[in-house]
C-alpha cells in the first residue's frame, strides 16, 4: 500500500524584518519533502548579498537530506556575499550539527530575536 506523504509536507512562511527574509521551516524535512523547500530557498538565495534566517524551531524532523539541503543554502548564499542563520531550540538537532562537524559552520541561535539582532517585527510575504 502505498504511504500518503502529504501530511508530511512542510509549510513555510516568510517575512521581511529589516531587510532580512526569515523562512519559517515548519513539519518533516527529508527525502521527500526537500525537493519543494530547495526551490524556494533556491529562489531566495539567487540574487546578490541575500541575508536569510532559517527558523527551524517548528521543524518535527529533519534527515540527511535536509541537513544537504541547509549545507547548499549556506553555500549559496556564502558565493553571493550573503548571511545564513539557523534558529533552533532542538538539542536533537544541535547534536546532529555538531555530529557532522557543521557546528561550527553555520550561525545557530536559539531564539529569532537574537539571530535578527534584536528585530523581530516585519511585513509577511505571501507563500
Amino acid at each position: 500500500m502505498a504511504e500518503d506523504h502529504t501530511a508530511h509536507a512542510p509549510c513555510h512562511r516568510e517575512r521581511i524584518v529589516g531587510g532580512t527574509t526569515v523562512v519559517e521551516l515548519r513539519g518533516e524535512i527529508d527525502i521527500l519533502t526537500a525537493p519543494a523547500v530547495t526551490a524556494r530557498l533556491d529562489a531566495l538565495t539567487a540574487r546578490p548579498h541575500p541575508d536569510l534566517v532559517l527558523d527551524l524551531r517548528p521543524v518535527t524532523f529533519i534527515d540527511c537530506t535536509g541537513v544537504g539541503l541547509l549545507c547548499r543554502t549556506r553555500n549559496r548564499t556564502v558565493a553571493r556575499g550573503g548571511r545564513l542563520r539557523l534558529v533552533t531550540d532542538s538539542a536533537c538537532f544541535r547534536r546532529i550539527l555538531h555530529g557532522t562537524l557543521l557546528s561550527g559552520v553555520f550561525e545557530v541561535y536559539g531564539h529569532l530575536s537574537d539571530a535578527l539582532g534584536g528585530r523581530t517585527e516585519g511585513a509577511a510575504l505571501p507563500t
